[in-house]
């Protein structure tokens, strides 16, 4: 999404963006021709008008402050963004009068006199159904949105109101068959409960006179255009909208927090119809972090600051712990020790420590990609019923099937949206490839018996084979560890993609080209292990 600047990124943004990231970098990696990747932020509505009031500044410069820290924490936690859009931008401005033009001329608009609770901190109207009283901090009676807890004030003025009940029927239609728009499926089916329930229209304008920062509505001054419309248009403006858009459009892939799923796969699908555009191919949505079980908010002081967590567990160690924590249907809590507890785990402990043991120079003199011998590990039908011929056990063949599966599972993971139960299913196999290694404990092997030395290069061989693998698959997630892994094993940047990744050709007969081949020069250490909080000293906010 494109993030609104009424605050400083936290980590809910970061988590959003990484979603993101990982997908468009996994699927540079499958080949796939070209990809955008487009991000940035929305910087109208009456939020941003009070927020700049209180701080003592205008609108234009605290736009200009915040998103330049929003640029800052996606770049430093290597978001490989392609384009960043600021809604406040000349290019994004004529789309977005274009797109109203376009509402307009299609007969979806109407002038009518409005009247609700208004919710400034969500920018929305809540119907009546969502609104309760409750007693504010100084305990006045007040009336807040049930699902936020923000308070609601009730506004009355003429706008403009598109015709979003014309479009409960293609929006039914569009969504049943269409199965997969909205992904994880508990959204999907959160979708079509409201499209059961009625659909009001909408209110799409706001009186001028209360809201100035803000596109104003084309040919009608005394309105200014509904910053959520206004926002939303980004999507089209970014892909060269009302030209060029063709090119890109329809195939687009929007993700998006849980609390913007009526917008993006209510209101949007339905603006887009009304002006003659099919809504994006998929619409994936994910679930909210807390902090030790809080929801994050400024009052509580616990919102997480994405710059002193990539400082403190490194640009690798917080994306990792994101995405493999990170479940989309439900929220996620976070805290320090969690994260320094699996990063060490799975990335210093199991990864790193796989490299550095199958290539020290105690195992492994030759610093080579030894070969792999088809006697010591023979290839067989049915490796419960095998005679016993080689030196491989029945869970060796098992642990060699689980990694041959691995970059076909991977991928369907992310297909479905599921990146942590990829990063489950590697961090499986490299914890099967510390038991394997351990398990025939090479250091103990002779190598001056040529048996023991073909079997020491072979375990050293499937070692670095699974390594490769893992290694090509982190890519999209810990790119920076993912590069010094695969730059260690010698892979050149043309042999990590993912559509020719095939794991140890030789136990199938074919040829393996980094068989003695030299391996890259030694690094050291591929992840270091963090610190305990405990030892931790007090990071001081950069914000």
């Amino acid at each position: 999404p494109i993030f609104y600047v009424n605050g400083p990124p936290h980590i809910g943004h970061l988590y959003s963006a990484l979603l993101a990231d990982a997908l468009h970098r996994h699927r540079g990696l499958r080949g796939a021709g070209p990809g955008r990747f487009c991000t940035g932020t929305d910087e109208h509505g009456l939020k941003i008008q009070q927020a700049a009031a209180a701080a003592g500044t205008s609108p234009p410069e605290l736009c200009e402050r915040v998103s330049g820290l929003f640029r800052q924490a996606l770049t430093r936690a290597a978001v490989s963004f392609t384009d960043f859009t600021r809604t406040s931008e000349p290019r994004h401005r004529r789309a977005v009068r274009r797109f109203w033009g376009a509402l307009r001329d299609g007969g979806a608009l109407y002038k009518g006199a409005y009247e609700g609770w208004y919710c400034t901190p969500e920018e929305c109207f809540v119907p009546e159904s969502q609104v309760a009283e409750r007693r504010d901090a100084e305990g006045r009676l007040c009336k807040v949105s049930v699902e936020t807890g923000h308070q609601v004030h009730w506004t009355k003025e003429e706008n403009y109101m598109f015709r979003l009940s014309a479009f409960q029927e293609p929006l039914q239609k569009w969504l049943r068959d269409n199965p997969r728009a909205v992904s994880p499926d508990p959204f999907y089916q959160r979708v079509l409960r409201w499209l059961e329930e009625d659909l009001p229209d909408l209110s799409v304008s706001r009186e001028r006179s209360r809201l100035q920062w803000g596109i104003p509505v084309p040919s009608d001054s005394t309105q200014t255009i509904y910053v959520w419309v206004d926002a939303l248009v980004n999507y089209l403006s970014v892909v060269g909208y009302p030209e060029t858009h063709g090119e890109w459009w329809p195939a687009v892939h929007h993700v998006v927090g849980k609390d913007i799923l009526k917008f993006h796969a209510v209101y949007w699908p339905a603006l887009l119809m009304a002006a003659g555009l099919a809504p994006p191919e998929r619409i994936f949505v994910h679930s909210h972090w807390t902090v030790r079980g809080q929801k994050m908010s400024k009052s509580l002081g616990n919102v997480v600051d994405p710059f002193a967590c990539v400082r403190r567990f490194t640009v690798d160690g917080f994306r990792y712990f994101l995405l493999r924590q990170g479940v989309p249907e439900r929220d996620c809590d976070y805290y320090d020790e969690k994260v320094v507890k699996l990063v060490n785990s799975e990335l210093a402990d199991a990864l790193g420590g796989l490299l550095s043991r199958s290539t020290a120079l105690s195992i492994n003199p030759s610093n080579t990609y030894p070969c792999f011998s088809e006697s010591c590990f023979p290839k067989v039908l049915d490796y419960r019923e095998r005679k016993g011929t080689g030196r491989a056990s029945a869970e060796d063949y098992e642990f060699v099937a689980s990694v041959a599966s691995l970059p076909l599972q991977v991928a369907g993971y992310f297909e479905d949206f599921q990146i942590y139960k990829a990063l489950e299913c590697i961090a499986l196999c490299v914890r099967q490839t510390n038991s394997f290694f351990q398990r025939h404990r090479p250091w103990k092997l002779d190598r001056k018996d040529p048996a023991e030395q073909l079997w020491l290069d072979t375990i050293i061989h499937v070692t670095l084979e699974c390594l490769r693998v893992y290694g090509t698959l982190l890519q999209p997630v810990i790119p920076h560890t993912a590069e010094k892994l695969l730059s260690r094993l010698a892979v050149e940047p043309e042999e990590r993609g993912l559509s020719s990744l095939t794991f140890l050709p030789r136990y199938s007969g074919k040829p393996c080209p980094f068989e003695g081949r030299q391996l890259g020069p030694d690094t050291g250490v591929l992840f270091h292990r963090l610190e305990k909080p405990a030892q931790h000293q007090a990071e001081t906010k950069e914000l």
